[in-house]
């Protein structure tokens, strides 16, 4: 399998390493030089294809399926376009997407599924989130305790030329689930934790068969794909939800590849969702099987004799990364570190048979990045209130 991966960011660095874990061949574009998925790819090319968008099919021509790494709406129509009529498998699906981009439209959908969701303003009484329907990420979201900070959320949603969806807050830990779908049926597989920094962006992600209860966790697989279904996806999507004292509030959904908890999922269940997407493109039955390990997936910066735990975001400024075994001790490790470096990141991958092995291995492996590193004070920042 010889797999184009367009985007080399975050999603392409994760794309990489599930191909690599599957034993596919990997080529990658992206239009940045620097774009750090290119230094993992077998094969590397610095273009744009909404620009040129005759060089990227020729390279394409040569792959036997495609994968968006991006969220880019110009470029994800570009090849939904290009690729229809080619034979050549697009591992996305564009009207998925474009549903799951609009979280006043996905709301809608799964409400109708039965999805828990956060309850609605006025119902909910403060405090609310106010948030841009249309955007990714936390931009534009606003926590408002009253009235005056309500309206002042309304207002940078208005700046934003965006619909808003004012919703409870709700707290507790945050948890994601994967489907994948052959726009019929689809199947939800295991569900992580997502653990975030002090700047709310996540650092680690956890996989073990205990991250919920065995009667939340059905519930979730069953919410998640129901709504796989009725949007009749044909690609992978994720659903994101909160843990809260009253069950779980789902918050969003995103029909596309996610970084992060798709490494984590294959390092403590086994399962490849890269490999299971491609199988499902080709036609091919889901294969596999959760081993109910546990495996988990954790950010790192040194910098300034400071080791920290990064969010993704920082994580994103790595250059040439590699994948290493062994290193420090880690079972897998994505990252730029020579020796005597003074600025470096690094992403830890440790498994065990369960959360209590894989976490003395996570545990182990930072304390020998410490000491080896030399360094002056360990950082590990959380958010003031989750």
């Amino acid at each position: 399998m010889r797999l184009a991966i367009v985007g080399g960011a975050l999603q392409g660095m994760e794309a990489v390493y599930l191909s690599k874990r599957a034993g596919y061949e990997t080529v990658v574009i992206d239009r940045k030089q620097y774009a750090p998925a290119l230094a993992l790819a077998d094969e590397a090319y610095v273009a744009d294809p909404v620009k040129d968008p005759d060089s990227a099919m020729k390279i394409f021509a040569d792959c036997d399926a495609v994968i968006p790494a991006c969220e880019e709406l110009d470029l994800l129509r570009l090849l939904d376009s290009k690729l229809k009529d080619t034979g050549i498998p697009l591992l996305f699906d564009m009207k998925s997407y474009e549903t799951s981009c609009s979280k006043e439209r996905s709301n809608i959908l799964m409400e109708k599924a039965g999805v828990p969701l956060p309850r609605p303003w006025p119902e909910c009484g403060f405090p609310v989130i106010v948030k841009p329907s249309c955007q990714s990420g936390s931009i534009g979201v606003t926590a408002a305790r009253n009235e005056e900070e309500r309206q002042a959320g309304l207002r940078k949603v208005a700046e934003l030329n965006d619909v808003p969806i004012v919703q409870e807050f709700v707290s507790g830990r945050s948890i994601s689930i994967e489907a994948i779908g052959n726009g019929e049926k689809a199947r939800a597989f295991v569900t992580t934790e997502v653990v975030l920094d002090r700047k709310y962006d996540c650092k680690m992600v956890r996989c073990n068969p205990n991250i919920i209860s065995a009667e939340e966790d059905r519930m979730f697989r069953d919410v998640c794909r129901k709504t796989a279904e009725m949007i009749h996806l044909k690609a992978l999507m994720d659903m994101e939800a909160i843990d809260t004292p009253k069950g779980l509030r789902v918050l969003e959904i995103d029909a596309r590849i996610p970084s992060q908890t798709p490494a984590a999922i294959e390092a403590g269940s086994g399962i490849n969702l890269l490999k299971e997407l491609v199988d499902c493109a080709m036609g091919k039955a889901s294969s596999g099987k959760d081993s109910r390990r546990a495996g988990v997936y954790e950010h790192f910066v040194f910098k300034d004799g400071v080791l920290s735990t990064s969010g993704e975001k920082e994580f994103g400024h790595i250059r040439n990364p590699r994948i290493c075994e062994g290193l420090f001790g880690s079972d897998r490790m994505i990252t730029d570190y020579e020796p005597g470096k003074t600025e470096w990141h690094a992403t830890l991958i440790t498994n065990g048979r369960d959360e209590a092995e894989a976490d003395r291995k996570r545990l182990a492996v930072r304390e020998r990045m410490i000491s080896e590193s030399g360094a002056k004070i360990f950082d590990d920042g959380s958010p003031e209130l989750v």
